[in-house]
């Protein structure tokens, strides 16, 4: 399980010991404790993570560095949005639940109550975020051109050429199974029902959200924080932004996530926060088999020639983020947006049709899960190339290369912009804890 939690845990779980606490390092009017060190050190042991070098060297530098960060960001008044942070501390307590059963089971692994994990997390949801916004400043403007990628590659030693492993390109077509309006209309019945009890005294909204709604914020009562309008999809904010009554439910609404009824928490000038509901309609195993022999009929006339792969997508594909481009299936990174798919960079679904097939071939239709929308729907994919494990090239790789340079410098102006705050930082390390190599240089002085 330990591979499944990753790093986070490292901040959640408790120090294996009742350490008798003190002040390890200061940094400027800050304060890193022993506990804070051992917290960290007594996970990582636990989970079997290997620190590169003297951990009691290591973790505290590492403390120091992002508090260096932190308070660059008071300085630049960068702050977290709190619907991000949000966002990205249900998933990873979502991905906890689906991971380890329960959330009793999560509580049980932690050794902690569920809201102290959440509030734990939303901290470092929230540093993360803090950090990672101020190394973007600092590196935003960081750029390399042809011929700088090109020295820069040819500086390499034969043994640091990076190694590309099988890549491919695919586009795919995807349909949602047809459902029942017996289904609908009874999800919709169930959501009148809530908001005829909210509208008239019987319940909370926040009570049936936490135990009825099918979306992540459910555990925060259906609250989603403060957002603006583009945040949302269109259906849901025309409702939203015209909700003047905190009182009041709104109509039922249809997006391609479900159907949900909403109630206004508060304005801030062009932010609204609200709360809200989704249901999803239940797809039987029926509606998936009649898609699939839909998709597989398709798939027949796009073997036989009848009609482009292209073509098809663009009318039959309800996939909105590939149909506009011939289902052309693009792999976007934070460092790029390319057409090119290692293996375990694919929807595994996907992954095991593609595997087994040549360049031009059209899988048969599959059922896969659509991790936007939380839902099963049924595809088709046309592996368009298969680019062979190699040694990167110029020719090929550009894009890797270019990217792979950047980084470099991107890490040497962090590096130097750290050893530059270092020396206008008040740091004081304490006897015991400062006879280490560390990674930056300054902290003695």
């Amino acid at each position: 399980m330990a591979t499944l939690l990753g790093a986070t845990s490292l901040i959640l779980a408790k120090p294996a010991n009742n350490t008798i606490d003190e002040v390890a390092w200061t940094i400027g009017e800050e304060a890193i404790f022993r506990s804070d060190v051992e917290e960290q050190y007594a996970q990582m042991r636990s989970e079997g993570i290997n620190v590169q070098g003297d951990p009691y060297c290591v973790i505290p530098e590492q403390l120091a560095v992002e508090k260096l960060f932190l308070h660059q960001a008071k300085i630049d008044t960068i702050e977290a949005p709190d619907n991000q942070v949000m966002i990205q501390t249900d998933r990873r307590i979502n991905f906890f639940i689906a991971n380890l059963g329960s959330k009793e089971k999560v509580e049980q692994y932690f050794r902690k109550p569920l809201p102290q994990i959440r509030e734990q997390l939303m901290e470092m949801m929230r540093n993360d975020y803090i950090v990672s916004s101020v190394k973007q400043n600092i590196t935003k403007d960081v750029k390399g051109t042809p011929r700088e990628v090109g020295k820069y590659f040819e500086s390499l030693p034969e043994d640091s050429v990076p190694y590309v492993p099988l890549q491919v390109e695919a586009q795919i077509i995807t349909i949602n199974p047809v459902i029942p309006r017996q289904e609908i209309e009874d999800v919709k019945a169930r959501l009148r029902d809530f908001a005829e009890r909210v509208n008239s005294g019987q319940s909370e909204f926040s009570t049936l959200a936490i135990m009825y709604s099918e979306d992540g914020s459910a555990m925060q009562g259906g609250e989603l924080g403060f957002h603006g309008k583009a945040d949302f999809v269109p259906e849901f904010s025309n409702v939203a932004f015209n909700l003047n009554d905190p009182k009041k439910v709104s109509r039922i609404v249809e997006t391609e996530f479900g159907f949900h009824i909403i109630q206004l928490i508060e304005k801030r000038g062009e932010q609204i926060n609200v709360r809200h509901i989704l249901l999803r309609p239940k797809v039987s195993d029926a509606d998936l088999r009649e898609s699939v022999v839909r998709l597989d009929s398709l798939r027949k006339d796009i073997v036989d020639g009848k009609v482009r792969f292209e073509d098809a997508a663009r009318y039959v594909s309800q996939d909105k983020d590939t149909r506009n481009n011939g289902g052309r299936m693009v792999n976007n990174t934070e460092m790029t947006s390319s057409p090119r798919f290692e293996m375990q960079q694919l929807p595994p679904e996907v992954a095991a049709q593609i595997e087994k097939m040549q360049p031009g071939d059209v899988s048969e239709a599959f059922i896969m899960k659509d991790e936007k929308k939380n839902a099963d729907v049924v595809a088709i994919v046309r592996l368009t190339e298969r680019i062979p494990g190699h040694r990167a090239s110029m020719q090929d790789d550009y894009n890797m290369i270019k990217n792979l340079y950047e980084e470099s410098l991107k890490e040497q102006m962090i590096k130097e912009w750290v050893e530059r705050k270092i020396k206008e930082t008040y740091v004081k390390i304490e006897d015991g804890w400062n006879n280490c190599d560390f990674q930056y240089e300054g902290w003695i002085k």
